[in-house]
Formats: structure tokens, sequence, C-alpha cells
């Protein structure tokens, strides 16, 4: 009997094929608003809103800490144990009165426009925040 011959498999090549970089430019395109005006009202129609006067602002929130849930307020005018304030911001807007005060962690009974106080606040407050007298 003959041998057979076994086949040889052919060798399979694979092909490589040679990918192209393309850099692609982002365009940004302007939106641009059309913005309608309202027509004008007449002025003696028109009631203007009350405006919080600024006379009533005696402070502004420069820290808070959450732990102790104090916060430090600049004042721009005087504050005594017992008053009523408002503070008022993006995101707060709440009424306490107060029952604790300090500078330098020395218990006072009142701070004057200028001191930056410590004061105990029921509500979480944020830097800039403003502080009323009610």
């Amino acid at each position: 009997m003959p041998l057979k011959k076994k086949k040889k498999k052919a060798a399979v090549k694979k092909k490589t094929v040679k990918r192209k970089i393309v850099k692609r430019k982002v365009v940004r395109r302007k939106v641009s608003k059309v913005i309608k005006k309202k027509p004008a009202k007449k002025a003696a129609a028109k009631k203007a809103a009350p405006k919080k006067s600024k006379e009533n602002i005696i402070g502004e929130v420069t820290h808070y800490f959450p732990h102790v849930r104090a916060a430090v307020i600049k004042l721009k005018g005087p504050l005594v144990i017992g008053d009523t304030i408002k503070i008022k911001g993006h995101t707060t807007d709440f009424k306490q009165k107060i029952t604790s005060m300090q500078i330098d962690r020395v218990p006072i009974e009142q701070g004057k426009k200028g001191d930056e106080i410590g004061l105990l606040v029921d509500s979480r407050v944020r830097g800039n925040d403003l502080v009323y007298k009610v």
C-alpha cells in the first residue's frame, strides 16, 4: 500500500489593516437667544414691591461650624442676647432668638459694630447669608 502523504495546511496569513487616525475638530456653534421685550406698562398702574430696607441688616455670616451648630457673624450693627434675628440666604430662611454669643470663646452679653461673634444657630447657615434684626 502506498503511504498517503499528509496534506499541509496552507498557512493563512492575517491581513493587518492599517487604521488611519483622523483628528476631528469639535465645532461649537453659538446659539443666539431671542429675547422678547415686554411692553412698557404705565408707571401709575405699576406698584413697586416693598424692598427690605438695609437699615435692619445687622450682619453677615462668614463661617459655619456644623458639629457645634455655630455661625461666625461679622456685625454691621449692635446685637444683644435676647434679640430676635432672621437669617436669610440662598437656601436659608429662619428666625431665632439669641441665647448665646461669644468672642474668642469668651461669652458676651452684647456685640457692637465690627465685631466677629460666634452665635449658636438652630439651622444650617452658609457664608454670605444676611442677618436681620426683627
